[in-house]
C-alpha cells in the first residue's frame, strides 16, 4: 500500500482498495499508511457529492493521494474518479452568468494524474473501480488478531515508544518530500509475461509493469541517472532486484486477480479446508462449519452458492440420509494456483537472468522475440 501511494508522483499512478469485513481494521489500515505521506500530498474524503469534483482548481488535485474511508458513502463521485483514473482528467460544461447576467457556456476541467485508494467491504458492487485497482485483502486471521491485541495491550500499558514512531513516521515523510518526477525506463519489460490464469490480463499486466516502475522509482537515489541522446531526458532503469522485489509483493495480489471466487467465499473455502484437514474427514454439513467458523446462515448460503456454480463444492446426499453433506471437488486447486503464478514469476526473473549471462559472455544479446530468442539459443548450443 506504501509503494502504491508513493506512485502518485509519478505520470501513471497505482490505485488501492481494501477489502474485508465489518470490524476488521480496513479504513485504520488506510489511515495509518497513509500518515506515512506528506498532508500537503493527499486529500481525506469522508462525504463529496458529485460535482464538488469539478470545482476543484485545474491542477489542484495533481499527484494527489486521494483517501475515502467508505466507498459504500462515495458512491455518487465514483463516476468522476474512474475518469481521472483512466483519462487523467475530468471535464463538465456548464451554463456561467457573467457580471450583465449573460448566459455563457464554460468547460470546468481538472486534471490528474490521481492515486486513489478506498475501503470497503463490498467487493462486486465496485467491479468498475476495482478493475483499476489493486485489490488488498485485510488479513483476518486468529494469528493477526492475536498481534494486533498484543499491540494494544502493549500501548495501554505504556510500553510502546510513541516518541520513536512519530520520529519514524517524519523521517518517512520527509523521505516522501525529497522524491522527484523522473522518467523509469524498464530494460527488462519485455521478457515479462503474467501467468495465463490471471483474469483481464490487458489491465493487470498494465499494473504489474507500473508496481515494478514505482519501485525503481521509489529507489531513485540508489540509481545511476542517465541522459537519452536524442532527447536529452534523464531516466533511471529499472534492475533485476526490482523485479524481484515487485513479484514477492504483487504475488497475492495476482492470486486474487487469477481466482474465479471473491476474496469472502476464498477465506471460507480455505478456512473449510483447514477444518476438514483437522477432524480427518472429507464431508461436512453447513450447520457444523457455522458453528465452527461462526457465520450466519445467509452468508453462508451466498458462499456455497457461488461454490456450488464453480464446481469447488458438491452434494454429497445419500437416499438413507435425512441430513444435506458436502464435499470438496478438489482440495488442491488454491494449492496448484499458488504454484502455477509463483513458477510464472520465477521463470520471468530466470529468463532475465539468463540473457543478463549471454550479455556479460559477449555472446550476442538476447533478441526481443521469442522466436529471435529461440534461435539464438540453438545457434549457441
Amino acid at each position: 500500500m506504501y509503494l502504491i501511494f508513493t506512485s502518485r508522483k509519478t505520470n501513471n499512478p497505482l490505485h488501492a482498495i481494501s477489502l474485508g469485513a465489518s470490524g476488521t481494521g480496513k479504513t485504520h489500515l488506510q489511515s495509518k499508511v497513509a500518515e506515512l505521506i506528506p498532508e500537503e500530498d493527499k486529500i481525506e474524503i469522508t462525504v463529496l457529492s458529485a460535482n464538488a469534483f469539478y470545482y476543484f482548481n485545474r491542477t489542484e488535485l495533481a499527484n494527489k493521494l486521494i483517501l475515502i474511508e467508505d466507498l459504500d458513502g462515495a458512491e455518487s463521485v465514483l463516476y468522476p474518479l474512474r475518469e481521472l483514473q483512466s483519462k487523467k482528467r475530468i471535464t463538465k460544461t456548464v451554463v456561467h452568468k457573467n457580471h450583465k447576467g449573460e448566459s455563457k457556456t464554460i468547460h470546468l476541467t481538472v486534471e490528474g494524474p490521481v492515486c486513489v485508494a478506498g475501503c470497503t467491504t463490498q467487493e462486486s458492487i465496485y467491479e468498475d473501480n476495482s478493475n483499476r485497482s489493486f485489490l488488498l485483502y485485510i488479513d483476518e486471521s486468529q494469528e493477526q488478531d492475536q498481534r494486533i491485541m498484543n499491540y494494544q495491550r502493549l500501548s495501554s500499558a505504556g510500553k510502546l515508544n510513541k516518541e520513536d514512531e512519530e520520529e519514524t513516521q517524519e523521517f518517512i515523510r520527509n523521505v516522501q518530500r525529497v522524491l522527484k518526477p523522473i522518467k523509469v525506463i524498464n530494460p527488462f519489460a519485455e521478457y515479462l509475461e503474467l501467468p495465463q490464469s490471471v483474469f483481464k490480463p490487458r489491465r493487470t499486466n498494465s499494473h504489474y509493469l507500473q508496481f515494478i516502475e514505482a519501485i525503481t522509482f521509489y529507489k531513485q537515489y540508489q540509481r545511476q541517472e542517465q541522459v537519452n541522446k536524442e532527447t536529452g531526458e534523464i531516466f533511471i532503469e529499472t534492475e533485476i532486484e526490482d523485479i524481484q522485489e515487485a513479484n514477492e509483493l504483487i504475488h497475492e495480489v495476482l492470486l486474487r486477480k487469477s481466482d474465479e471466487l471473491n476474496g469472502a467465499t476464498r477465506n471460507y473455502l480455505e478456512n473449510v479446508k483447514d477444518y476438514l484437514e483437522q477432524k480427518g474427514n472429507i464431508r461436512f454439513t453447513a450447520s457444523e462449519i457455522r458453528r465452527k467458523l461462526r457465520i450466519k446462515k445467509t452468508t453462508q448460503w451466498r458462499y456455497h452458492k457461488q461454490l456450488l456454480d464453480s464446481f469447488l463444492l458438491i452434494i454429497d446426499k445419500k437416499k438413507s440420509e435425512s441430513v444435506i453433506y458436502y464435499k470438496l471437488n478438489n482440495s488442491n486447486e488454491y494449492k496448484e494456483l499458488q504454484n502455477t503464478i509463483q513458477n510464472a514469476l520465477a521463470k520471468c526473473v530466470n529468463e532475465i537472468n539468463v540473457c543478463g549471462d549471454l550479455q556479460r559472455s559477449n555472446v550476442p544479446a538476447c533478441s526481443t522475440t521469442k522466436t529471435e530468442r529461440k534461435t539464438t539459443s540453438k545457434s549457441i548450443s
